[in-house]
């Protein structure tokens, strides 16, 4: 049995800018989501949720006894993804999963009493992570906004090409 070769390090000189890691937008919302997330997670073990979790009642709370499918349109999930999350949530006695009435294809999601108990202790994580973020409340609701606008200029873009013009191919993403 042979031992592999190490692999030099690669040339990094020729490497153009717009292929750097610290230099893609995509990594740093996604680093910066996952260093946000990692602040949650103690604050949510206190509560017994997960951050998704958290996420579905934050939702709820703002406007419950909805469809399955309009709180995942609202969350941006699939019903794959949100039916465990909901499943879970239900087992642990925060939400009912109830059939529609007027359509027995939809099921419902309503807060129990102990769900929307949870709200009041939740009530302290914003202001805990505003704290940890060392912004002030301008400058998080300011780039709250600006994410937000991004999302919906993504959301409205048509998938990316590489046929597109060479300009646009080369502009940093």
């Amino acid at each position: 049995m042979r031992s592999a070769r190490p692999v030099p390090p690669a040339d990094t000189t020729a490497l153009p800018d717009t292929l750097r890691l610290d230099h893609q937008l995509c990594f740093a919302l996604y680093a910066t989501s996952l260093a946000m997330t990692r602040l949650y997670q103690p604050l949510l073990a206190e509560l017994g949720l997960t951050y998704p979790q958290y996420l579905v009642l934050l939702a709820l709370w703002e406007r419950d006894d909805v469809t399955v499918s309009a709180l995942g349109e609202r969350l941006g999930l699939d019903s794959g993804t949100l039916t465990p999350l909901l499943k879970r949530l239900a087992a642990a006695g925060h939400v009912q999963r109830v059939r529609d009435a007027a359509d027995e294809r939809r099921v419902r999601i309503r807060l129990t009493a102990p769900g929307r108990a949870l709200q009041a202790r939740a009530r302290a994580i914003p202001g805990c992570l505003l704290a940890a973020t060392g912004c002030s409340l301008e400058e998080v609701t300011g780039l709250t906004r600006e994410l937000q606008d991004l999302r919906q200029r993504l959301l409205a873009s048509p998938p990316p090409s590489f046929s597109q013009p060479a300009a646009a191919a080369a502009a940093q993403p």
